[in-house]
């Protein structure tokens, strides 16, 4: 099934750990350490007895295996960028935590409450981790295994982003990645610049890949020079920094503009240029940050309606859950927040 509206009854209602004990050929004891990541089993025998439980559909706690799926009044949300992140509080970036904040309240206003959530996919899990009414996944990576877990299992789910690599999961609201690009680069060419450079995120994820498309497009319409890098995210600024140091080493012909996906990145490059002695370079970001509009100068970025993407989510999830149409996909605007940064060039 492909992002189904109906949460179905709990797959293998009555699982005990003694069939998963059986099935494994091992005791209670040992299923339960495995399960809660306790005792002193192999890593081997550890991963063995888990894959069997998931296999089998074993939820590790008593009320979430009793559990018909009747309502709970709970979402789960889950942020695919920040489970590629060795932490999920990187400096300085306030949207994730701007868009848990709107979708909390916002679910307030449906009656229902929310629970943040780790990759799904990940074990050991929360008990009732697979036991929400449904789930909002944030900028879900191309063919997505936590969508994959969710449609196995028969759970509802709306994406805040999509899944580029599987165009049938249309249930999803996002900012319109393609139309922001061109919208900056648009502005970049009325600054001046002719020469431009994107820094792309490695994350597998529609934001980065729509906008490289789109940064691609826009300079061969032109006949403009576009160059793209790539640069994990979690480099955060220092990653930035030394990106740009590289440049001015290398003795590389620096672009009039560089649009960095992240603030951070964004950051980190202005900071490594101006090091460098390097100050008429234009820099913007595709994602404003704490970094972006605290760099000197700030840095023009990028702004979606935060708010308004969360409640059209939010909205159309109730909706599936409720058993009624929820069309999407749905695309809204962007707004330029021009900074001291893409001042015009001389």
């Amino acid at each position: 099934m492909t992002n189904s509206g109906k949460g179905a009854a709990v797959r293998h209602r009555g699982l005990t750990i003694r069939d998963v004990a059986a099935r494994a050929g091992v005791s209670i004891a040992a299923v339960s350490q495995a399960l809660n990541g306790k005792g002193t089993l192999s890593a081997a025998t550890r991963e063995r007895i888990v894959g069997i439980a998931a296999e089998m559909g074993y939820e590790a706690d008593a009320l979430a295996r009793g559990m018909t799926r009747s309502r709970m009044g709970i979402l789960g949300l889950v942020f695919r960028p920040l489970d590629s992140l060795s932490h999920y509080n990187p400096e300085g970036v306030d949207l994730f935590s701007r868009l848990a904040g709107y979708a909390g309240i916002e679910v307030l206003e449906h009656g229902m409450s929310l629970t943040l959530l780790h990759d799904l996919t990940r074990r050991p899990m929360p008990p009732l981790a697979y036991s929400m009414d449904g789930y909002l996944v944030v900028n879900p990576f191309r063919d997505d295994a936590v969508l994959a877990e969710l449609e196995r299992r028969e759970l509802p789910y709306v994406m805040l982003g999509r899944d580029f690599g599987r165009p049938e999961r249309t249930r999803w609201v996002s900012a319109d990645d393609a139309a922001a690009m061109r919208m900056m680069l648009d502005h970049l060419a009325e600054s001046g610049a002719g020469a431009l450079l994107l820094v792309e995120g490695t994350d597998e994820n529609a934001w980065n890949a729509d906008s490289a498309e789109a940064f691609r497009a826009w300079c061969a319409e032109r006949g403009l020079s576009g160059r793209v890098v790539r640069l994990a995210e979690d480099s955060g600024v220092q990653g930035g920094r030394e990106l740009a140091g590289s440049w001015v080493e290398d003795g590389e012909e620096l672009p009039d503009a560089v649009v960095c996906m992240t603030g951070r990145h964004a950051a980190g490059v202005q900071a490594g240029l101006h090091e460098a002695g390097c100050r008429r370079v234009l820099i913007a970001t595709m994602s404003d940050s704490e970094q972006s509009r605290g760099g000197r100068p700030p840095i023009t970025a990028m702004r979606s309606s935060i708010a308004e993407e969360v409640r059209r989510g939010v909205a159309m999830l109730d909706a599936v859950l409720a058993g009624e149409e929820a069309p999407g996909p749905v695309l809204l605007p962007v707004e330029l927040e021009v900074r001291g940064s893409t001042s015009p060039l001389p």
